[in-house]
C-alpha cells in the first residue's frame, strides 16, 4: 500500500496539472478571436464553406480533404505528404500558415501570441466529432519553437555558396521553374525560403526526404541557398 502512495499523488499531481492547464483557456474569448477568421472559414450548425473550408471537425482531419472546398496546389500536396490537423500542427499553422505550407492561398501573418492561440484552439475542438478525445493544448506545446514571420533573423545569404550547395535540391526542384510534380522553389522571397526550410528541420513538415536534408543544413548554408534561388527566374 505504500509502494502505491507516491504513484497516487504522481497521478494526481498531473491531473491537477492538466486541469490548471484547461481552466487556463478562455473559449468565449477563442469566440471571439474566431471572428477575424469568418470572412474565410465558417463553424458551427450548418456551417459551409467560403474562401476557405469550413472547421467542424478539423482535428485529426488528414489537410485538403473537405468536398467542394477550394485548395491551393500547396496545400493539396501538404496532405499528400501526410499533414494532418492536430492540435500540434493548427497550432503551428495559425502562428504562421507559411511554417506547413509556403504556397498557402490563406493571407493571413499569423497569431503570435501563445494565449490567443490556447483560446481559439480551445473554441475550435468544441466542433469535433468527439471534443473530449482530443488533448488540451499545453503550455509546452503552445511554447514550440517554430519559424515565425515576424522573427526578423533570415539572415543575408551568400548566392554564389548557395550555388555551390544547389546540386541536391536541383536533383529533384528544377531550376527553370518548371512546377510539375515537385514544386518550383526559384524565385522565392528569402523569409518564406527559409522559414520552410527552419519548418522541416525542426520536423515540424511532414516530408521524410526534406526533414532529413534540412536537418544536415546550417543556418549559413541555409541562407545561402535562399539567396541563390532568390535571383533564379
Amino acid at each position: 500500500m505504500r509502494a502505491l502512495i507516491p504513484t497516487l499523488a504522481l497521478t494526481l499531481g498531473l491531473l491537477s496539472g492538466a486541469t490548471s492547464v484547461a481552466s487556463a483557456q478562455d473559449i468565449a474569448r477563442g469566440e471571439r478571436l474566431f471572428n477575424a477568421c469568418l470572412r474565410c472559414h465558417d463553424v458551427g450548425k450548418d456551417a459551409k464553406n467560403r474562401i476557405g473550408p469550413h472547421l467542424n471537425g478539423v482535428f485529426d482531419r488528414k489537410a485538403a480533404t473537405i468536398e467542394g472546398a477550394t485548395y491551393s496546389k500547396a496545400m493539396k500536396r501538404a496532405g499528400a505528404d501526410g499533414l494532418r490537423w492536430t492540435i500540434d500542427t493548427l497550432n503551428i499553422y495559425i502562428q504562421n500558415p507559411k511554417n506547413l505550407v509556403s504556397g498557402t492561398r490563406m493571407n493571413y501573418r499569423g497569431m503570435r501570441k501563445e494565449k490567443d492561440r490556447s483560446d481559439l484552439l480551445a473554441y475550435l475542438r468544441q466542433f469535433s466529432v468527439s471534443p473530449a478525445n482530443i488533448p488540451e493544448a499545453s503550455a509546452s506545446l503552445l511554447q514550440q519553437d517554430a519559424p515565425s514571420l515576424h522573427e526578423e533573423t533570415y539572415l543575408d545569404g551568400d548566392a554564389e555558396y548557395g550555388e555551390y550547395l544547389s546540386g541536391e535540391c536541383t536533383s529533384c526542384h528544377q531550376s527553370s521553374g518548371a512546377d510539375k510534380g515537385i514544386p518550383s522553389i526559384t524565385g522565392w522571397s528569402q523569409p518564406d525560403f527559409v522559414i520552410a526550410l527552419r519548418a522541416y528541420k525542426k520536423g515540424h513538415r511532414p516530408h521524410p526526404v526534406m526533414q532529413m536534408i534540412a536537418k544536415r543544413l546550417s543556418e549559413e548554408e541555409i541562407a545561402a541557398l535562399a539567396a541563390y534561388f532568390k535571383e533564379l527566374h
